[in-house]
């Protein structure tokens, strides 16, 4: 199976399924069924990325090198690490559960709909494999595409203005990344990442091209206070969007950081990560209390992301700390894993959670939290699945959201104790937002007379939140798997942060 071009399949099964699908038209059903079965049949492809997975091996597996634009020597390079594959697989499962969710809540082209995510899929999954810069650079601009037809086309009444938002905000970020780029094929003369992790940079080089990156992926993640744009497009895009957005875009920018910052510019990203843990803090408590004021339901989520996405930022470049003043090595794989714990459980607690709004928004058309109330007495499966992603989202031990945290604040707490203590503030002001929201919408007595007609969740709804469910109570339990599966390339990253390049 290792032999087979597993990452190429991965890429572009669904990108050439997602055309397919444009050709049923309006035979909505078959479109459905076409585009749910690809994504499962990518989904079941990605099995062997986890069974032929070497996990001795820290370098780059399942890698493709072929001949691309000659004359710049660019190549179609793809390879993945633990890491990579990590981000692979919960693109895969995500997808699939994404439209399966969407069955029913859709209903004007159908087929472009479903379209755009398998498009989406298949240049997400691009992202976490290219090893070539200008490859990742197309793949990593060409996802804001089919995200931005999503918002524009299938969202609510302000779509226009959010997609708009979305994209100039996401497109003008990555251009100062480009510009980085060129320069640094200029000065080496290769796009290959593992040639630009081994090119000599001076001290003023390195600032430069840490700003690039930090402008690029400060905005992807979203870190404060270039996050403006991601409560819009959460509040417009449609459920199955905001899923997509939460559970897996925001993570390329936290990739992002682990792919070109660290290793390309470890000295000024060393100089100026007090810039970045400074920013992590403010997103994870000052956006936090932002989150607690919102009355609308997916607005409150979406602050809630960058809240919690600032414990990735926070784990990643509180390593620098620790290696480079301390020498403390196994700290700050900590606090790597950490962050990348985290990320794979935001993925999960946040699509579950846009998920659940999803589901009361069929039924309701409404995301205003005082429209609601006693949802329990009328949904209790919904309402038992809601109040385990809310538990989770506050960070309750034995569900995911605890693990990623924990091991972030450890590792923060091992430079200072008031780094740890202002990170842990976010599980107070985390619980406060989120129990607020489950005791206005799902306790208590029945609200009105349209909570009282609500049904409760149907086998397509029960499957999908049982699937999210399953991977937040399984990394909560046992994340052992996920974190031997990143040790040897955390490992390697913690090496690479370490050495200077001056």
């Amino acid at each position: 199976m290792t032999t087979w071009p597993l990452l190429s399949l991965l890429i572009w099964l669904p990108i050439l399924g997602g055309f397919a699908t444009l050709a049923f038209g309006a035979r909505a059903n078959a479109a459905r069924w076409f585009a749910t079965l690809v994504a499962v049949a990518t989904l079941l492809l990605s099995v062997p990325l986890f069974t032929g997975f070497d996990l001795a091996d820290a370098g780059m597996q399942f890698v493709e090198d072929r001949a691309w634009i000659a004359a710049y020597d660019i190549r179609y390079h793809l390879g993945i690490d633990g890491i990579a594959a990590a981000l692979i697989g919960l693109t895969t499962f995500t997808s699939v559960l994404v439209l399966i969710g969407a069955w029913g809540s859709v209903d004007k082209r159908v087929s472009q709909y479903y379209a755009a995510f398998l498009i989406l899929e298949g240049l997400m999954v691009g992202v976490f494999a290219a090893l070539d810069a200008v490859l990742f650079y197309v793949f990593f601009e060409g996802m804001l595409i089919p995200m931005f037809i999503i918002i524009g086309v299938w969202g609510g009444p302000r779509r226009v203005y959010a997609s708009v938002k979305f994209f100039l905000y996401t497109f003008l970020g990555s251009l100062f990344m480009l510009v980085a780029l060129i320069y640094l094929y200029l000065k080496g003369g290769s796009w290959q990442l593992a040639d630009l992790y081994a090119l000599p940079l001076n001290a003023t080089e390195q600032m430069w091209i840490f700003f690039a990156f930090l402008v690029a992926f400060a905005v992807k993640v979203p870190m404060f206070p270039v996050h403006t744009w991601l409560p819009d497009a959460h509040v417009e895009a449609p459920t199955a969007g905001s899923v997509v957005l939460a559970a897996i875009m925001l993570k390329i920018g936290g990739y992002g950081f682990l792919r070109f910052n660290l290793p390309i510019v470890p000295d000024a990203s060393a100089d100026w990560a007090w810039l970045v843990i400074a920013l992590s803090l403010i997103a994870v408590v000052y956006v936090g209390l932002v989150a607690l004021v919102q009355d609308d339901m997916k607005k409150l989520i979406a602050y809630s992301s960058v809240s919690h996405m600032g414990f990735v930022t926070l784990g990643t470049f509180i390593a620098f700390a620790l290696v480079r003043d301390y020498g403390n090595t196994d700290a700050a794989r900590l606090g790597l894993q950490g962050a990348m714990v985290q990320m794979i459980s935001h993925g999960f607690v946040s699509g579950a959670m846009f998920s659940c709004v999803g589901v009361l928004y069929d039924r309701m058309h409404s995301r205003m939290i005082k429209d609601y109330g006693g949802v329990a007495n009328v949904m209790p499966w919904f309402a038992a699945f809601m109040v385990l992603f809310a538990m989770a989202n506050s960070g309750l031990p034995g569900t995911s959201g605890f693990v990623g945290e924990f091991m972030v604040i450890l590792s923060s707490f091992q430079h200072h104790p008031l780094i740890a203590v202002a990170a842990a503030i976010t599980l107070i002001v985390g619980a406060a937002y989120t129990l607020w929201l489950v005791r206005r919408v799902i306790w208590g007595d029945v609200g009105n007379a349209h909570v009282a007609e609500l049904q409760d969740v149907n086998a397509r709804e029960a499957f999908v939140l049982a699937a999210f469910a399953a991977g937040v109570l399984i990394l909560g339990v046992w994340p052992k798997p996920l974190t031997d599966l990143m040790e040897p390339s955390i490992a390697n990253l913690a090496m690479q942060i370490a050495a200077s390049k001056l």
